[in-house]
């Protein structure tokens, strides 16, 4: 009888570790990229758009939400291609689309991709520091409902070249978001590294999905500065699962970053 007790309670203890690991292995995570397209040209590739090209990177992630960088829309250099809608059809999300500037017959900006039904859309522009030459850059913004039933927006922007902008856009964007009461993640490719005071701005309100031995993202082939990053708002109940840059990328001049958030 002693010994049927204790395989008895062998069987209870390998049966409670076998139902925590399912469970475990059944938490429901977030997804999310950000990836700067060079408007569908692979650099190796003078002159040649090639959008099945970032689709592939794209769908081979599955992610739930993308944020991009440098989108043409109906450009001569596109062929007069909506990149945004035609993205959106390779990769079966929905989209939507920020101009930044009118470009060669159409406009050029940031987009975002979402596996989510887009609730609300928002788009506001960056200020630049005036008197100083500046191409104009927006925040793109999206409300969707994650799988939770929790609410969450997503924002995508890709900052100036000049620290001199810079530094007046992510006080901006700090003032768009970082009194929002939900959950916020903001990606995209900021044109600065994680020591730029322009960060450390951002980072009153956000935390980086990678703070230590973070890979560099660009250029695409022997990377060396990472500048495009995924943020989470402070305070919110997410968890970071995971961050990679993904290597060997070669459709656009930057490498794709993606990071996993697990849902409460």
């Amino acid at each position: 009888m002693k010994l049927n007790f204790q395989f008895s309670g062998a069987v209870c203890l390998l049966l409670m570790y076998a139902f925590t690991t399912v469970a475990q292995s059944e938490k429901k995570t977030l997804k999310v990229m950000t990836y700067n397209i060079h408007h569908g040209n692979p650099p190796a590739q003078n002159g040649v758009i090639d959008l099945p090209a970032i689709a592939n990177v794209i769908s081979s992630q599955a992610p739930d939400l993308v944020a991009l960088q440098e989108l043409d829309v109906r450009t001569g250099r596109a062929n007069g291609v909506d990149q945004v809608k035609k993205l959106a059809e390779l990769t079966g999300m929905y989209a939507f689309f920020s101009k930044g500037i009118d470009y060669d017959g159409g406009e050029y900006g940031v987009a975002i991709l979402s596996k989510f039904k887009i609730n609300r859309t928002e788009r506001f522009p960056l200020p630049a520091k005036a008197g100083l030459p500046a191409e104009a850059r927006s925040l793109a913004v999206i409300n969707v409902t994650l799988p939770t039933g929790k609410s969450l927006d997503f924002a995508c922007t890709h900052l100036d070249l000049k620290d001199e902008h810079r530094l007046l856009q992510v006080a901006e964007i700090n003032k768009v978001l970082g009194s929002r009461k939900g959950q916020v993640i903001l990606a995209g490719d900021f044109n600065l590294d994680a020591k730029n005071p322009a960060m450390a701005i951002l980072e009153q309100h956000f935390t980086r999905s990678c703070r230590e031995n973070c890979d560099p993202t660009i250029p695409e082939v022997n990377p060396k500065d990472e500048i495009d990053f995924i943020l989470l708002k402070k305070g919110s109940p997410l968890k970071v699962a995971s961050h990679q840059v993904l290597k060997n990328i070669t459709a656009s001049d930057h490498l794709p970053v993606v990071a996993s958030y697990i849902l409460p």
